[in-house]
């Protein structure tokens, strides 16, 4: 029978020399297989990272030129396994990890691998769009202007 005190395990040793007796295990272990959706595995976590360093640096400018909200839901497996927001609407703009805090302009809705494949620009936007590689809702055209945002990241 396992008991758990103090957070550390113990089993009863009903077979020992005295009745009743508890036998420490020790502290528990972490699992040998991390979590299957640890930030490590994802690549768009340093690019995002990457882009925000770049819209503290240049956003005031961005937001001059872009005047809209993004909201990036990448997916991994048909689920969302990240969500990030880049606010070139408010202040001097802001990339932050989470939903929009204010109403997104447009929203993408993006496997990992393509959003990859489209800031390295190894995939071409509109042709992904329209072949269905990715869903956007809200102001499609907007996405022009994101595309210009990361082409000028790329360069930066």
């Amino acid at each position: 029978m396992w008991k758990r005190i103090d957070h550390q395990l113990k089993i009863k040793a009903g077979d020992g020399p005295q009745a009743g007796q508890f036998k420490e295990l020790g502290p528990g272990r972490e699992p040998a297989v991390p979590h299957p959706l640890s930030l490590s595995e994802f690549q768009t976590v340093p690019v995002f990272e990457d882009i925000s360093q770049h819209v503290k640096e240049v956003g005031s400018q961005l937001v001059k030129k872009v005047n809209a909200i993004f909201q990036l839901d990448i997916t991994k497996d048909g689920k969302t396994v990240h969500q990030w927001t880049i606010d070139l609407k408010n202040g001097s703009g802001d990339t932050y990890r989470g939903p929009a805090r204010l109403p997104a302009d447009t929203v993408f809705t993006i496997p990992e691998p393509v959003f990859m494949e489209l800031i390295l620009g190894k995939m071409n936007p509109q042709k992904a769009f329209l072949a269905g590689k990715f869903k956007v809702s809200g102001k499609v055209l907007l996405g022009q202007k994101l595309e210009r945002v990361f082409k000028d990241w790329a360069k930066w």
